[in-house]
Formats: structure tokens, C-alpha cells, sequence
């Protein structure tokens, strides 16, 4: 089959790889019918190369139609239409028990003391070939594919594999009163998302991006848009009373360029041989810690800032003198991907489409072209908010 691959920093593929078969008897093999380019994917291909190998198949955010499951698959049948979590999780240990999946037990990679396995991802996360490809080998099947209905597109249920539950999650952790104030650091997916999240809520939303086609697409949909102005923090303590707002989600995360010469170290890195680069990224690596920064200048006394956007750092600063004179809550992690199902699939089926799943593809194309679109969208050209690709 053909899938996107990894082959050294900043540079990928498409390849031939062997087709995907039953290898556990809880299995299950699908069609690809969508797999999207995430930012998370953008981390893999800058910074993470340590941790990857030639030929590793990319992807997190697959849906499709099964083709085969395994003797002990019951739930799933072949024929079904499926999204794909990116966290494979067990369901049942101590910590799916509590919701927390992204943490599963079963599936931690213990060699790297890290959470689940994940679907695309590096090493640090199980090393699982990933779903930008013509098939996908789905683990855990009965637990983790969670069927949709035919009539409606992909775009309506293909971000429920990733960026929809994130945001929501995203949301959720912000903790933000009733009528009370959001702010949305980055408009790209995850942050389109959490912003129209906001508004159904019922919340007053902000989102800050300094991409002019991210804050219209933003602007569509309710929030209030600023540019990433050096003085927007004071603009936005003027517009809140001079507190500052409730809450703020941080949707920028490893995506922050503010610093170059962590970008060389981060590149550096993951050029080195792997043994030496692993050692550097785990024991001395660092963010771009732009909009971590902001969100807590920005968030009013007593205020949450929730981190979607992903870190990667070991050696990050912190400035614990302003969160504990502000006295801000913190809340972060991995998204628990299955945790929101039930309460994101009635919203993705809605007719009117209340969180604007059809409204967030700027760039569905071939599964070929993929390598390019990498590209396109780290750079923000085109226009580009969002890749789908078709195989």
C-alpha cells in the first residue's frame, strides 16, 4: 500500500510499506477514507527525529471502513464505518477506569516512562505506524473504533479522532464560569475548535492568531479576533474590565516561533545520532514558551489557563513567582480521546452543525500530494488551516 513516511528531519514521503494484517486476535485492519496533517504531526517532523526511524508511517487522525477484524473482535464488524482515537487504550485498567485513557496502563510505553500508546506518534509513544496511509491496523479494535453513522461526510465525524475531543477537553479544563470570559491563544484547528466550543457554552470568546485567515475563519463563527500585536495583552485587559478574562486556553503549544535559537537547538537535536539526540531532547530540551507565557499575563487573578497546544521540554522555564502571586490554576495533558464521545457525536450528527465541522478543511487532497501539503501547512501558506488527505 502506499503511506506517508518519515525519511529525516523535515523531509517525508510517500512509499510503498507492507499492507497492515491481524496480528493480535483483538485486531482489526481498516480502508483509509480520511486521514488529516495535524500540528502535532509538524512536532515529528522538526523536532522529534531522535525518536524515529526511516520508513516510520505518520498519521493520528484516520477514519475509514473495516475490512478485517481478528477471531476475538465482537463489537466491530466488517463493513462498519469507523473514526480512529489516536490513544489506543485498554478500557479497563486503573486509569480507563477513571477516564484518563491517554494514561492507559495496558499501553504505556514504560520503556520511555510515557502514557498510552498513540497512533503515528514517535518511540516515546509505542512507535505504531500511523493512518496517512491507504490502510491502518487498528489495536484494541472492540474498545477504540468508535462507529458513525453512513449519510453524513467524513469532516463531520474524521475530527473525532483528535482535534474535536482536545478542544473540548481543552475547554473543560479551562474552567470557565458561567457567562464568564475565554481567550483562545492560536486559531488553528485545535483552537478554531476550542473558540466555537466557547461560544456553545455560551461563553464570551477571544482568540488571538496572527494569521489574518485564522482569525476570519474565527470571526465566522462568533469570537472576537485580535492580532498578535506586542501590546495585546494590554488590549486584552482593557477589554475585560482591566482584569484580564476568566480563563485561557493555550492552542499554540511547540508551534510558538517567537524564539529561533530554540527552534536550531530543537533541529540540532534531532539530527544527532538517536542515542545522543534522545538524551538531549529528554534531559535539556525546550519549548517555545511564547504563548504559555502570555496566557499567564493575561488571565485575570485567580484565573485557569488550560494547555492544549503540546510541550516537549524538559528544561523549560517557568515563572512560578507570577503563578503563585496570581494565584492561577494550571490544568494540561494528553487528551482522553474517548472520554468525550458520548457527549461530542450528538453535536458532530446535529443538522445544523453547531461546532462547524464543515467549516475547518481549507486543503482536502490526494494522499500523493501529502508530503507537499507538510510543507503548506507548517508554513501557514495558501491560506492553509486545515489538510485532509483522500488515498
Amino acid at each position: 500500500m502506499k503511506a506517508l513516511t518519515y525519511q529525516s528531519v523535515t523531509n517525508v514521503s510517500i512509499e510503498d510499506v507492507p499492507d497492515p494484517t491481524i496480528i493480535e486476535p483483538g485486531d482489526a485492519v481498516i480502508k483509509v477514507t480520511s486521514a488529516a496533517i495535524c500540528g502535532s504531526d509538524l512536532h515529528l517532523y522538526d523536532a522529534l527525529g531522535a525518536f524515529l526511524d526511516k520508513g516510520d508511517v505518520r498519521g493520528h487522525e484516520t477514519m475509514g471502513v473495516v475490512t478485517q477484524v481478528g477471531p476475538d473482535v465482537s463489537r466491530i464488524k466488517v463493513g462498519d464505518r469507523v473514526v480512529v482515537p489516536f490513544v489506543i487504550a485498554c478500557g479497563h485498567c486503573f486509569m480507563c477506569d477513571r477516564g484518563l485513557f491517554s494514561q492507559c496502563e495496558t499501553t504505556q510505553v514504560t520503556e520511555y516512562d510515557s502514557g498510552a500508546t498513540l497512533y503515528g506518534f514517535s518511540k516515546l509513544y509505542g512507535q505504531v505506524p500511523g493512518g496517512q496511509a491507504e490502510q491502518l491496523r487498528i489495536a484494541r479494535a472492540d474498545f477504540n473504533l468508535v462507529k458513525v453513522g453512513a449519510d453524513l461526510p467524513d469532516e463531520r465525524y474524521l475530527f473525532l479522532s483528535d482535534i474535536l475531543p482536545t478542544a473540548w477537553q481543552g475547554v473543560e479544563y479551562a474552567q470557565v464560569p458561567e457567562g464568564g470570559t475565554l481567550v483562545v491563544l492560536g486559531l488553528g484547528p485545535v483552537g478554531q475548535f476550542a473558540s466555537r466550543i466557547g461560544k456553545y457554552r455560551g461563553y464570551r470568546v477571544i482568540g488571538i492568531d496572527p494569521v489574518p485567515e485564522r482569525r476570519a475563519m474565527a470571526e465566522r463563527h462568533g469570537v472576537e479576533v485580535l492580532d498578535l500585536t506586542k501590546d495585546v495583552a494590554d488590549v486584552v485587559k482593557r477589554m475585560t474590565d482591566d482584569r484580564g478574562p476568566d480563563s485561557v486556553v493555550d492552542a499554540v503549544g511547540m508551534e510558538a516561533h517567537e524564539h529561533a535559537g530554540i527552534g536550531l537547538v530543537q533541529k540540532f537535536a534531532a539530527a544527532l545520532p538517536d542515542s545522543i539526540g534522545q538524551a538531549v531532547m529528554q534531559k535539556a530540551g525546550i519549548d517555545s514558551l511564547g504563548a504559555m507565557h502570555l496566557a499567564f499575563e493575561i488571565v485575570r487573578r485567580g484565573g485557569t489557563v488550560s494547555l492544549s497546544g503540546v510541550y516537549g521540554g524538559t528544561a523549560d522555564p517557568t515563572p512560578f513567582l507570577t503563578l503563585f502571586d496570581k494565584q492561577i490554576t494550571i490544568k494540561m495533558g494528553q487528551c482522553n480521546v474517548q472520554k468525550w464521545m458520548d457527549t461530542l457525536m450528538p453535536l458532530v450528527e446535529d443538522p445544523t452543525d453547531p461546532l462547524g465541522t464543515e467549516d475547518l478543511v481549507t486543503h482536502p487532497v490526494p494522499l500523493s500530494e501529502a508530503a507537499a501539503m507538510y510543507d503548506v501547512f507548517k508554513n501557514k501558506e495558501d491560506g492553509c488551516i486545515k489538510v485532509v488527505l483522500k488515498p
